[in-house]
């Protein structure tokens, strides 16, 4: 046992080495798949001998079951505020009150203000074993789970203080942030405003398994508490926490107010050199005993500012209006300008959002607008100089076809975007391929959005039918295709032939039609066939199918490239039938809502079971709710159940109720 504990130390702190080059160094010692292995070994060894498992292991950086909710954390140290200042003279003003109290002999500490969300991590005897949102200061969320996802946060940390608590911020860097909207478009889901508010919302899921896939980050400002430490100053504190290995927010020493002032500026002028978004830069008094003469206010310390960067806005001339079509078939229209320098970058093109956006500001090609880029990515028009407009320019007409392959280009009421109708618009073709291909559609395995990619790139790929086409050799040939890979792709492919109808329908990705309206529309029309021929008023017979979804589908059905598409599957020979479900009926018309841990099944599980047998899952109880089914753990649902006087079922009174 010594030896095999030996093993697992040793594996503990090569992996924590290599997560310290790669996350924080960002300067990789090892391959991808030497470090897989690494962990592959340190799991095998904790679960044979489950006596050598520790919380700090990296092993635990993911797990655990979803959350109810999230406990409250009393703050030992309140984390507080910053005051804001908006120009130079405000700044010179704050130097003048910290002189007026401290003297003379000043430094201070500048650092860029991290866009993010505000976090405390609390170690005990060098383990983390807390970590909160800031919530209003005193108050935050126990979001341990989440932060445990962070690769840059060090589970363990050779700190010789029994208790530590560190400040930190969680970002979402601004390459991650691009990747995170691009497949978010592929799926279909709303796209992330900013850095900022995705980063929030992550730390803020409760199940690790979401946050962990946001692929969060941190950077460190601030130790809250090490209880006997001696530190003079700020900066001995950051340089105590480099050699802890966190990472840190960059930091200047200045002395004076114009020292201070130029760094300001110079932070201003690099901030699309940091890997995080940047919304001002902090000025902090450096000497901790001087921080105590300066005292705080109820919500900010009276030693700091924060200055905030103003917009960056610039006038420049529209050379030309242009609609692209997203992955989403979304119509997208975006400006062409003479090259303008906003926020450290040469910006050519700003977003003009919708046909809507356009017709409000009234954007011409050859006008002069004003365009800001702050807070968010993408440059915006702020505003039109009308009296800079030439003679010659007329409104803009938006188009109402596809500019990628001639469809019809749709509004539908309530809605400010165009969509683009075409099945096999090349636009969309990553996406609709995806959505095709995924668990609740075809459930095509090995054929994620990274694979489409490549098949579609390699030009084996045009549309979801060519999926039922693809040549095993041509496969073999890829990079990360083996033999192996390529049969078990091609026998998902194959499988998927025997589809229920409901998957297929549900696969087409048509507007409003999701997987409880492609089920019904299955069950009624019984084959591919009888609903295409269907006309509206038909379909809108059906249960839960609507005015709107019918005239989706009728839309749908009526495009020559939906043709195009069928004639493919029907000739791949891909199942057009509906297939009756074996399980019975007897949840129909009930409602379930699922607390706790079951221990089994899993919750899709459950949820499966339910939805098979014709009931439905909800995610709160209501008076509406037939049963709660009570796992182990279970939150504030089960309060709510017995508050409503909700039938509540153990596990095994669930399993009963499926068999009897």
């Amino acid at each position: 046992m010594d030896v095999i504990s030996a093993e697992i130390a040793a594996l503990r702190k090569a992996i924590e080495d290599h997560n310290y080059h790669y996350y924080v160094e960002d300067a990789p010692v090892i391959s991808d798949f030497e470090y897989d292995k690494l962990m592959r070994r340190l799991r095998e060894l904790e679960e044979k001998y489950p006596e050598l498992d520790s919380p700090d292991s990296p092993t635990h950086r993911v797990g655990g079951e979803p959350l109810e909710m999230f406990e409250k954390v009393e703050h030992a140290v309140p984390l507080q505020s910053l005051n804001d200042v908006f120009d130079y003279d405000e700044v010179i003003g704050f130097d003048r009150r910290v002189r007026s109290v401290l003297g003379d002999s000043v430094e201070y500490v500048v650092e860029p203000k991290v866009d993010g969300l505000s976090v405390s991590l609390e170690y005990e005897n060098g383990i983390f074993v807390r970590g909160a949102t800031r919530g209003d200061g005193s108050i935050g969320e126990n979001v341990t789970g989440n932060l445990r996802t962070v690769r840059s946060l060090p589970l363990s940390v050779n700190s010789e203080y029994q208790r530590l608590i560190v400040r930190g911020e969680i970002y979402i860097s601004k390459a991650v942030f691009e990747e995170l909207n691009e497949e978010r478009e592929l799926l279909d889901q709303p796209l992330f405003a900013n850095p900022r508010n995705a980063a929030a919302g992550s730390l803020r899921q409760l199940d690790p398994q979401i946050a962990h896939s946001r692929r969060l980050d941190l950077v460190v400002f601030n130790i809250q508490l090490a209880e006997g430490s001696e530190f003079e100053n700020h900066s001995d504190t950051l340089d105590y926490l480099k050699s802890l290995r966190f990472r840190l927010i960059p930091f200047r020493i200045c002395r004076t107010a114009e020292e201070v002032i130029d760094e300001i500026k110079r932070i201003g002028a690099s901030r699309e050199e940091f890997p995080f978004e940047i919304d001002g830069a902090v000025v902090k008094v450096n000497t901790l005993s001087a921080r105590e003469a300066m005292g705080s206010t109820s919500k900010a310390p009276r030693w700091a500012v924060a200055y905030k960067y103003p917009p960056d806005q610039k006038p420049s001339i529209v050379k030309n209006i242009v609609v692209s079509v997203g992955r989403t078939g979304v119509l997208t229209p975006k400006a062409e300008i003479e090259a303008v320098r906003l926020a450290g970058t040469t910006v050519t093109n700003v977003t003009l959002h919708n046909s809507d956006f356009i017709s409000q500001k009234d954007i011409r090609i050859g006008d002069t607008v004003i365009v800001q880029k702050a807070g968010d990515i993408i440059p915006e028009v702020i505003e039109v100089d009308i009296s800079k407009r030439p003679d010659w320019s007329i409104p803009y007409e938006f188009p109402t076809s596809c500019p990628a392959c001639g469809s019809d280009a749709v509004r539908e009421e309530g809605e400010v975007a165009y969509r683009c109708t075409g099945a096999e618009c090349p636009a969309q073709l990553i996406r609709n391929i995806t959505h095709f291909a995924s668990r609740d559609a075809m459930n095509i395995e090995g054929l994620g959005p990274k694979v489409v990619e490549q098949l579609v790139q390699e030009g084996m790929l045009r549309s979801s039918a060519d999926l039922y086409f693809l040549n095993r050799d041509e496969l073999i040939s890829l990079k990360r295709f083996g033999e192996k890979s390529a049969d078990n792709l091609l026998n998902s492919i194959e499988n998927s032939k025997r589809n229920d109808l409901s998957r297929l329908v549900y696969a087409f990705g048509i507007r409003h039609i999701g997987q409880q309206a492609a089920r019904a529309l299955a069950e009624s029309f019984k084959t591919l066939s009888a609903l295409r021929e269907a006309d509206e008023s038909e379909i809108s017979l059906v249960p839960d199918i609507g005015p709107v979804m019918a005239h989706s589908l009728v839309q749908w059905f009526s495009s020559n490239q939906s043709a195009h598409l069928i004639s493919r599957l029907e000739e791949a020979g891909v199942n057009m039938d509906y297939i009756s479900s074996s399980v019975g009926r007897k949840f129909e018309g009930m409602t379930f809502v699922l607390t706790g841990a079951l221990s089994g099944f899993t919750r899709s599980q459950a949820k499966k079971a339910i939805e098979d047998n014709g009931g439905k899952v909800s995610s709160s109880v209501s008076r509406n709710t037939d049963y709660v089914i009570e796992g182990e753990n279970a939150g504030s649902k089960l309060d709510k159940a017995h508050e409503l006087g909700i039938t509540i079922l153990s596990e095994s009174e669930f399993v009963e109720l499926l068999q009897s």
